[in-house]
């Protein structure tokens, strides 16, 4: 039971999008580029020490919008994961979407250098090769919010604007107070699977990929971390087949996910509740959206960092849980908000909950 919900924790928490293309196994260790060349169906550009990032681009051309976004992926997902916003609403907006594989996902190469800094500066160069211009917009989602947090703290000059979409809590930000945190039953069992994926990976990937116990299908309709609305969503979409014994058993895939976890949940080089107002002339703006029926990151606890961070426009999505950018309606508001600054009451939080 342990292991099944360290498990659910590590990547039923984290992960809420459509799962990457799995490659084939190779040594992450011992050269720059481990994908199989011969399998790649994406562009991918080649950054300054030899990796490759892919990606792929919705919207209209870059060379024609009025607004250039780069989406980065939580746990578990890849550039495949889902937007709901149409199509139609990005050629009527002029938005032109740059969703790419982080380091180890999908068709791009790991990093095993991971850490904050080099999620933010593969951000920086990916848009920096691909001509984004000067400024360009961030939208980070659930994990993929690590990358988001270290480019407001590392380049806020070249933000137009940040979306925090579901951001998750790492119980290491030494500002958060244990009062927020001490009945949270999500910490203890993050310290725990911490400890383990960092110091017996060799076990973990053993029990993820044994066939005596049911092991990796504890996430499948898991009521623990979905809400209602999520389980409708989980029931029309292909699920977390990454997380499969058959996914889990390439060593690559699990070795980018562990890579992942240690980083997003280890002690950072800085704490996002200590930044201050990147843009106090109101040059960009920073939202966080949360669902109030989000069981990943309680609403109360992202309720605290808004507050903390004032300068940070906060929105809460009634009746919705972790799964938001399965949403049309709330996907077309994120971008509304984040390029125009609308704030629809609808989703303003109701602090008397």
């Amino acid at each position: 039971m342990v292991f099944r919900r360290i498990l659910v924790v590590m990547m039923g928490c984290l992960g809420c999008a459509d799962q990457p293309t799995e490659q084939n196994d190779s040594n992450m260790e011992s050269k720059s580029s481990v994908v199989d060349e011969s399998a790649i169906t994406t562009p991918r550009i080649r950054l300054s020490d030899g990796r490759y990032l892919a990606y792929r681009e919705r919207g209209v051309p870059k060379n024609k919008c009025k607004y250039s976004i780069i989406i980065v992926h939580g746990f578990g997902s890849s550039k495949e994961m889902s937007f709901m916003a149409s199509d139609e609403f990005l050629d009527g907006m002029g938005i032109y979407l740059l969703i790419y594989d982080r380091a180890g996902y999908g068709e791009s190469d790991p990093n095993p250098k991971r850490s904050v800094k080099s999620e933010a500066s593969d951000i920086e160069e990916l848009a920096d090769l691909l001509q984004l211009g000067s400024k360009y917009y961030v939208i980070g989602v659930s994990l993929g919010c690590y990358p988001a947090w270290s480019c407001i703290k590392r380049i806020p000059q070249k933000l137009a604007g940040v979306g925090l979409v579901v951001p998750f809590v790492n119980y290491k930000w030494r500002s958060l107070p244990d009062d927020q945190t001490k009945d949270d039953y999500r910490k203890q069992l993050c310290r725990l699977a911490l400890l383990l994926t960092r110091y017996t990976p060799g076990l973990l990937h053993w029990w993820f990929t044994q066939k005596l116990f049911a092991s990796a299908t504890a996430l499948e309709g898991n009521p623990t971390f979905f809400c209602d609305k999520d389980l409708e969503v989980l029931k029309n979409t292909p699920g977390y087949q990454l997380f499969t014994q058959d996914g889990l058993r390439k060593r690559r895939v699990f070795d980018s996910l562990r890579r992942d976890f240690i980083v997003a949940f280890s002690k950072w080089d800085f704490d996002p509740l200590e930044l201050s107002n990147p843009y106090p002339q109101n040059e960009s703006s920073v939202h966080i959206w949360q669902g109030h029926e989000d069981k990943v990151v309680p609403v109360q606890l992202q309720r605290y960092v808004s507050q903390r961070l004032p300068w940070i426009r906060y929105h809460e999505v009634p009746d919705s849980g972790h799964l938001l950018v399965y949403d049309t309606v709330v996907c077309e508001a994120i971008l509304k908000s984040l390029l125009l600054g609308e704030d629809p009451p609808l989703y303003r939080p109701k602090l008397s909950d």
